[in-house]
């Protein structure tokens, strides 16, 4: 199983992010999207031993939409979301470090921002 799932029903557990992204010349927006998502969530974690002991799978973000900003070339948005037991409870420095953190500066896309995000009443009720 991968990053990107269309299929994916969003539950309302789940913290949501809405990018607007510029991919690289040649990278399909769907690509860039799931290269998104694993990259803000689980695909740079280190492999260890204690994996076989962990659902890795229902921690990955699954990017399950892709559309274009309307009346911009080339761009668009990617909506992600993600596990809520990614996240530290009552720490919003770990939830935007986490989806936020290291993908800027990612290769898979020319530019990225964050436009939106949503987080559960389950999160926010850990403040």
């Amino acid at each position: 199983m991968g990053y990107w799932d269309a299929d994916y029903a969003i539950k309302n557990t789940d913290v949501l992010a809405m990018f607007r992204m510029t991919p690289q010349k040649g990278v399909d927006p769907v690509e860039c999207a799931a290269a998104i998502a694993g990259e803000s969530s689980t695909a740079t974690w280190t492999v260890v031993w204690t994996d076989l002991l962990t659902a890795c799978d229902l921690y990955r973000a699954k990017a399950y939409r892709v559309d274009p900003v309307p009346g911009a070339q080339d761009q668009y948005f990617a909506y992600i979301a993600y596990e809520l037991d990614l996240f530290e409870e009552g720490s919003l420095s770990n939830l935007t470090a986490s989806i936020i953190g290291n993908v800027f500066g990612f290769k898979a896309v020319n530019a990225l921002r964050l436009e939106d995000m949503r987080m559960p009443v389950a999160y926010l009720k850990t403040y």
